[in-house]
């Protein structure tokens, strides 16, 4: 039960750096695998291939300079998202039912896509608000200041979740019940005048 929590919490926070940058995370997990310092299960053993690790390497420095071009990080906003969900959903995957044998697919499946592509939807939905903001009120001069702290972000919370999942873990629940609370409270307040 313990590795199974380990594992979620890992799937779940490599997921929700895929809302970051799509493809720092997959790099991540590709050179962690490469290590033998995560595994994968036999299904995803491409993962740590030289191919692969050659491929995201390319498509994360790709991604990741071209969020400093004004018009292109627009662009790779509407791609991203979806993309970001895929990822999220599939690093999830490789975490969940290593064994595939003890879980059925379609479980799977359906829990990464909830888990992993929820977090990784969610975590994009967000930098595209923030992108929409900073483009608002600084004409899009401040979008690489987002651009460098969602890099940092992506480069941070995938490093903590192959080292410390558990605490990835915690801090996400914590931000899923803060933000929870958030709108419990906010649909309160709006509830009050109404009713009085």
């Amino acid at each position: 039960m313990v590795s199974f929590f380990l594992a979620l919490c890992l799937g779940v926070g490599l997921a929700a750096a895929c809302g970051l940058r799509v493809f720092l995370p997959l790099l991540a997990l590709s050179l962690a695998s490469k290590a033998g310092l995560v595994d994968v299960g036999s299904g995803f053993a491409w993962l740590g291939s030289w191919t692969a690790i050659a491929c995201f390497s390319l498509a994360a420095l790709t991604e990741t300079l071209a969020y400093y071009i004004p018009w292109l990080d627009h662009a790779l906003d509407t791609i991203a998202t979806p993309a970001a969900a895929i990822a999220g959903t599939l690093v999830a995957a490789t975490q969940l039912g290593l064994d595939a044998h003890a879980v059925d697919p379609m479980l799977k499946w359906s829990a990464s896509l909830i888990a992993g592509g929820g977090a990784a939807t969610a975590v994009q939905s967000t930098t595209v608000l923030a992108r929409a903001v900073s483009t608002a009120s600084t004409a899009g001069l401040g979008n690489s200041i987002v651009a460098t702290v969602e890099n940092v972000g992506a480069i941070v919370l995938s490093i903590l979740s192959l080292v410390v999942p558990l605490l990835v873990g915690v801090l996400l629940l914590a931000l899923v019940f803060a933000l929870l609370h958030r709108v419990i409270t906010r649909r309160r307040a709006a509830l009050a005048p109404a009713i009085a």
